[in-house]
């Protein structure tokens, strides 16, 4: 059956900064190019050059005089996280824009970042957090919109306290689950503490579906030689139209929400589909595990002690 193309209009966007994380390849990649179409200046902060600058080749061909740009970062690497910020604050220049939507997904194996946290915690969430708390005084200055890329797996699960790096007994997809709460809760309490604190920014959520994106694909630094089973089978479904979105499509809810003047501070924007895998974006109900202010609270306080970083209220 035909996919009827699903699109979005992206207002102008011209003087703005956007910074968009995992957009080398992939769905960020689309987002990075829709931005710097709509006349945005677009960093893209890139673990490896190689494919940081064939995304910049890619952009540019399908946005000629595109405004785009590499920084280094690694967001396993909390130094990494520390030098971007370091670069970006010399520069000086607002951030309007931030989507926060690198990640990896499910390592058969258990794997540690550089500062020894469970690799899906300190890169999905940590990392960003991290990274957040770096830029903070060019978000302010641009009166930035955080956009923070969750998952259909938040839908259901909790933060394993009792072992946030899961060394007793290590399960990918529950671990990827709880990065993906806890970032949710940081999204939504920073959103909250803005408020409180009159720092300027708003910040929402958003999630992509289900498309053939390369979470799933083939990644031996993950210690994944081949994609997964699950990635083949998102393809089939993919090409037929059915419960799974493409790429292109998988881009549009967090391009909404960071772009759109009527996306909502604190809210969840998703495909509307059933199941939320597939379709147009839309504001969706928030899902239950990310609704207690209690949880988001407690991963602020848990996050700046583990990152060693603080956001101050002032």
């Amino acid at each position: 059956m035909p996919r009827t193309p699903l699109d979005i209009t992206i207002p102008d966007l011209s003087g703005k900064r956007a910074v968009v994380t995992g957009a080398s390849d992939g769905m960020g990649l689309v987002m990075a190019r829709r931005l710097a179409a709509a006349g945005a200046e677009v960093v893209i902060p890139v673990r490896n050059p190689a494919k940081g600058d064939a995304a910049i080749a890619t952009i540019q061909k399908a946005v000629p005089g595109a405004q785009v740009s590499t920084r280094t970062l690694d967001l396993s690497s909390l130094e990494s996280v520390a030098a971007l910020g370091d670069t970006l604050r010399a520069e000086g220049d607002p951030i309007h824009l931030l989507i926060n939507n690198a990640g990896v997904m499910t390592p058969p194996d258990h794997q540690r970042t550089a500062d020894g946290f469970e690799l899906q915690l300190g890169t999905n969430h940590l990392g960003h957090f991290a990274l957040v708390a770096q830029l903070m005084p060019l978000l302010r200055a641009g009166g930035a919109r955080i956009t923070s890329q969750v998952s259909v797996a938040a839908r259901s699960g909790s933060i394993h306290w009792d072992d946030l790096n899961w060394d007793v007994e290590y399960d990918g997809m529950h671990a990827y689950r709880q990065s993906k709460i806890a970032f949710g809760l940081f999204g939504l309490e920073l959103e909250r503490r803005s408020r409180a604190h009159g720092w300027g920014i708003t910040s929402n959520l958003s999630h992509p579906g289900v498309a053939p994106t390369n979470l799933l694909a083939a990644r031996p630094e993950l210690g994944r030689a081949q994609e997964t089973p699950g990635r083949r089978m998102i393809r089939w479904l993919s090409a037929r139209g059915v419960l799974a979105g493409t790429v292109e499509s998988a881009a549009q809810p967090a391009l909404m929400a960071a772009t759109d003047p009527q996306a909502k501070p604190g809210a969840l924007y998703s495909p509307r589909g059933l199941g939320n895998t597939s379709g147009a974006p839309a504001e969706q109900r928030m899902y239950r595990p990310l609704r207690s202010l209690t949880e988001a609270a407690r991963v602020w306080e848990v996050s700046e002690r583990l990152t060693r970083t603080t956001i101050p209220a002032a």
